[in-house]
């Protein structure tokens, strides 16, 4: 029996070695081959896929995933939301929760914040982490970054932006995308294009004259796909001049495809297509959504009933559509997988590390912004007072909850009172909500259930206790404030904030303010206190930030992404009134074309509550002459513009010094000043550092509509190097000839 049982084993062994070397004497596919270049992998899938397998990789299989096509071992794509964190698992699909035990994530700060930063290096960090912690939860596309233009500040999606700055966005974008990406995770640029409210997202239909499209709403995009090489692009709600923009021939199929080069994939935003046919043939690859008309109505698991799916299989079929359409759109779908879900090569990524914690706080610290610091008030050293009163629901509110998509299940979120209870000790902080609001609701506000009148009266009562008061108030991620969906009704502070403070200024004159949110708020108060700090959603480290920063072991550097105006009717958009936000009839035109933001306050002079690239710090710094490398230019060179920087203060910090350009006799309206240029300077007490920053003179060029192209006049040309849009510090002149 023993011998039977050798032979029976030898044999088996002989038949699996004679298998193996079968198998090895088959040539590997090419697109299952690495060494293969990426096209002629694309090329020889496509070859091997039938009709119906080109349509099923091209549309939704669940809420988050495409289905691959699972004869060729092409596995599916499984996306997640972004882009502060991996948003939590939910349901194949609707929109309930999956309640995982383990798909908890670091929350990082907003966009907004990130921009306030003017970090490029903390950019790439912070796109590097969530890649990570995306590819740890085996996600291959986060649906991330946002770079619409901050035009309104009532758009309830600002605070997933980077800005009113075409520029600041675009140099915050690239290393974001390059961070993320080298995991091999896809990042997603959205939303293309002209998103820039959320009231009537879905079917307003904007109209803007190419140069301000060129100009303002499209760099940061241009910027992503050209110089960061993203591999999928967003699609937004709205129309543009008529026409939706995830199927939108001139954006897609000209601009983004054509003009940019862009290779990867253009994919619905959840529910954004609307036609088949002008899906088909104006660049729309990839449909996502869920339920029938992709988000929010009809039968459950109709995925074969979308646009991109058996309508357009039929079209084919009887020879409406060419199949030379679909195949395009695959050839990209492959392309995206190989470059993410098919990489051998990727890395396994990793989440919840120490490490991220540390890129979460540092980002958080570095885009608080101090707008106010009258008598000393901040920093707040240990020691100081014995009792702080720390008042305001932002204090203790889970503000990584609720927005939207961006929605996020963090393993920790250190609140504001909590890093505050850690910085000073219990014993000398306390803490009485003052106002209150009801559980993030992302359609409708809920009740908070608690009194009013009675929460007001227990605040006033702690600010007379307390030897100073701060303030905790802002906006949160609730209907109608910081969330998808909805806009803003006004710019004041909801739950009746701007009455509170003015009664707690009443009570105890040494008042500060930490205002919370992602967009520009009214300060009716602002005369009447000392200090004031712009900050943001913060994510997992926002307490032990924050109490870093006004105990003073961390040093304000942020710099505001967006200005500030004095009243709602200063800001462009809604000068102009309804026509131009948020439209009439179903269309909004932008009449403030290219005067956007500061654009617009330089040039009408009208000036902002708080300037756009404005921010203070607990140190001081002076600035030398400024120079130039040369003073005349050709198109092709670039402008080395240097100056001398020190910190003529007793505390390290950080200056993000900016440098604006003016034309001198432009033969078209141009802003007063444009950002060409920042970079942040680390400084310790006393140093003195040679600042020096390289401008491309091309970017002087503004884009011409009479030969829809990008002019550079020979002119005499100002750099103002400033330390906001309203600081210039120092001046240099150039002349540009050709």
């Amino acid at each position: 029996m023993k011998h039977s049982f050798l032979r029976i084993n030898t044999l088996s062994a002989v038949l699996l070695a004679m298998t193996a070397q079968v198998m090895a004497q088959e040539p590997t596919p090419p697109y299952l081959d690495d060494n293969q270049p990426i096209e002629v992998r694309v090329e020889d899938a496509l070859s091997r896929m039938t009709l119906k397998e080109k349509i099923a990789i091209i549309h939704a299989q669940s809420k988050f995933s495409s289905p691959g096509c699972p004869r060729l071992g092409i596995p599916e794509l499984w996306m997640s939301d972004g882009p502060h964190g991996v948003r939590m698992e939910f349901v194949w699909d609707n929109w309930d929760h999956a309640d995982w035990t383990n798909d908890s994530c670091t929350a990082y700060p907003a966009l907004t914040c990130l921009a306030a930063t003017f970090n490029p290096e903390l950019a790439f960090k912070y796109g590097n982490a969530i890649g990570q912690e995306a590819r740890y939860r085996e996600k291959d596309v986060i649906l991330g970054p946002g770079v619409n233009i901050y035009r309104t500040p009532l758009s309830g999606r600002n605070f997933e932006y980077m800005g009113e700055d075409p520029y600041l966005s675009s140099r915050m974008v690239v290393p974001y995308v390059k961070g993320m990406q080298q995991n091999g995770v896809a990042a997603c640029l959205k939303h293309f294009a002209l998103n820039n409210q959320e009231k009537d997202r879905d079917k307003i239909n904007v109209e803007v004259s190419d140069r301000a499209l060129y100009e303002i709403y499209l760099p940061a995009f241009k910027a992503g796909v050209q110089e960061g090489g993203v591999w999928t692009v967003m699609g937004s709600y709205n129309k543009f001049r008529g026409q939706y923009c995830s199927h939108n021939d001139l954006l897609i199929n000209q601009i983004l495809k054509k003009d940019w080069g862009f290779d990867g994939v253009m994919m619905t935003d959840w529910g954004s297509a609307h036609d088949t046919d002008e899906a088909a043939r104006y660049g729309l690859d990839l449909e996502m959504g869920s339920w029938t008309n992709g988000l929010t109505w009809g039968l459950s698991s109709a995925y074969d009933d979308y646009y991109l799916a058996q309508p357009f299989l039929k079209k084919i079929e009887s020879g409406e559509l060419p199949e030379s359409l679909l195949d395009e759109k695959v050839r990209r779908v492959l392309r995206l997988t190989f470059r993410t879900s098919m990489n051998r090569n990727r890395p396994y990524g990793c989440k919840l590390t120490p490490e991220h914690a540390e890129i979460a706080r540092k980002i958080a610290e570095e885009g608080i912004v101090l707008l106010k610091n009258e008598n000393h008030f901040f920093p707040i050293e240990k020691g100081r007072y014995q009792k702080i009163a720390v008042i305001g629901e932002n204090a203790v509110k889970q503000l990584s909850l609720g927005g939207g998509s961006s929605e996020l299940k963090p393993q920790k979120e250190i609140s504001p009172l909590e890093g505050m209870i850690e910085k000073y000790g219990k014993e000398h902080i306390l803490f009485t909500l003052g106002y209150a609001s009801g559980e993030p609701n992302y359609s409708n506000e809920l009740p908070s259930g608690l009194d009013a009148d009675s929460l007001v009266q227990e605040a006033l009562k702690v600010a007379r206790e307390a030897d100073v008061v701060l303030f905790f108030g802002g906006l949160n991620k609730n209907f109608q404030q910081d969330c998808e969906g909805d806009d803003r009704r006004s710019m004041d502070l909801p739950f009746g904030q701007n009455e509170l403070i003015e009664k707690i200024i009443q009570v105890n004159p040494n008042t500060g303010v930490i205002v919370i949110s992602g967009n520009a708020v009214s300060m009716p108060w602002l005369s009447q206190i000392d200090g004031l700090m712009q900050s943001w959603y913060l994510g997992s480290q926002a307490g032990t930030a924050t109490a870093n920063i006004i105990c003073g072991e961390a040093n304000p550097s942020g710099k505001l992404p967006f200005s500030i105006p004095v009243k709602l009717e200063d800001n462009s958009a809604h000068y102009f009134g309804a026509e131009s936000y948020p439209g009439v009839n179903g269309t909004q035109y932008y009449k403030d074309d290219i005067l956007v933001g500061y654009r617009w306050h330089d040039t009408k002079k009208i000036d902002p509550l708080f300037p756009f690239g404005y921010g203070l710090s607990y140190t001081t710094f002076q600035y030398g002459k400024a120079r130039t490398d040369k003073k005349t230019y050709r198109a092709d060179e670039s402008v080395k513009i240097s100056f001398t920087l020190k910190n003529t203060g007793d505390t390290p910090g950080a200056e993000t010094v900016q440098v604006y350009m003016s034309q001198k006799k432009p033969s078209v309206l141009r802003p007063v000043k444009e950002l060409k240029g920042f970079k942040k300077v680390f400084l310790q007490a006393g140093e003195e550092q040679v600042v020096e920053i390289e401008i491309p003179v091309r970017s002087f060029a503004f884009y011409d509509e009479q030969t829809a192209n990008w002019k550079l006049e020979n002119d005499s040309y100002s750099l103002h190097v400033a330390s906001s849009s309203k600081a210039i510090q120092a001046t240099a002149k150039i002349q540009i000839k050709n």
